[in-house]
Formats: structure tokens, C-alpha cells, sequence
């Protein structure tokens, strides 16, 4: 028998929860030490004092016990002139997975983009994640291989910020 399983918003309650979820995603993705998440740090972006967050996040529970979390933000597709949902960090515990939670945080997730009206919605994976392409996959996603992700970060951003355009 299935255990009873739901998808909800997070709440500010959730922040030490979120935060023990992506630090365990980060260490399954052997980048811990690129994990500075706190919970007063996502509370800042997720729950701002002026109610205009920048991203959200839902919680996955079986048995009324959170096993996994969702964070997702919206983006913009100039060639569909429509938004779209980009998921940041989609992660089930390792004793939930199998259990269709994955499936059932998608989903949720889908029909958040569909009921807002955005035309795509997309995330990116670790190409060493075989179990994760073939689970995506199976759901109907297709790989995005003529893309190359790009980014810029820490000194080289604030290099980049700091350059005199001629």
C-alpha cells in the first residue's frame, strides 16, 4: 500500500528543512564545498519583507513527513514571448525515492506552469546523473545537447561588473 503523499508550498517553518535538503543534494552531487545555503539566506529570496520573492519552493511529504523539496523561479523565452519555470534544485531523500515523489513534485510543479500560462519548463542535470536523465526522460523531458550552459560567478562576475565598456 502507498503511503499517503502530498506536494505543498513551503512555508518560512520550512527554511531548515530546505536548507538540509540542498545540502545533502550538493554533497550526493559531490559540491559541498560550494554550498554556502543557510536558512536565513534562502529566507531573504524566498520570503522577503517586500512580498516579491524571487523564487519558490514546495514540499514533498509521504506520511506528513517532508522527504524532498522543488525550488523554482520564473524566467522569460523571448522566442515564445511567454514566461517559463526554471527548477533550481528538484530532491527526494534517499529512503523516499521510488516512492513516486519525484513524479508527484514534477507534476505539481507542471500544473503551476500551465495554470500561470508559461510556455516551457526546464531545469538542468549533472550529465554523470544517469538515474536522473533516464527518470526525466521517462516523464517526457528531452535533453537539451545543442546548449551549453555558461556562468559567471564570484571574481570573474564582479570583474566583469567592474569592466569599462569602450
Amino acid at each position: 500500500m502507498l503511503s499517503p503523499m502530498t506536494v505543498r508550498p513551503a512555508t518560512p517553518q520550512d527554511l531548515p528543512t530546505i536548507t538540509r535538503f540542498i545540502r545533502e543534494l550538493a554533497e550526493y552531487e559531490k559540491l559541498l564545498h560550494e554550498c554556502r545555503t543557510t536558512p536565513e539566506a534562502l529566507g531573504l529570496w524566498l520570503f522577503p519583507k517586500d512580498g516579491r520573492p524571487v523564487a519558490e519552493a514546495v514540499i514533498g511529504e509521504i506520511d506528513g513527513v517532508p522527504q524532498g523539496f522543488a525550488l523554482f523561479f520564473t524566467n522569460f523565452s523571448t522566442f515564445l514571448a511567454k514566461p517559463g519555470m526554471y527548477l533550481e534544485d528538484l530532491y527526494v531523500t534517499p529512503a523516499a525515492r521510488g516512492q513516486g515523489l519525484g513524479k508527484a513534485l514534477l507534476t505539481h510543479l507542471a500544473r503551476i506552469a500551465v495554470s500561470r500560462g508559461y510556455g516551457r519548463f526546464e531545469w538542468s542535470v549533472l550529465d554523470w546523473n544517469e538515474p536522473a536523465i533516464g527518470f526525466y526522460r521517462s516523464l517526457g523531458a528531452r535533453a537539451m545537447d545543442e546548449w551549453t550552459g555558461m556562468r559567471v560567478e564570484g571574481a570573474a562576475l564582479a570583474q566583469l561588473a567592474a569592466t569599462v565598456s569602450g
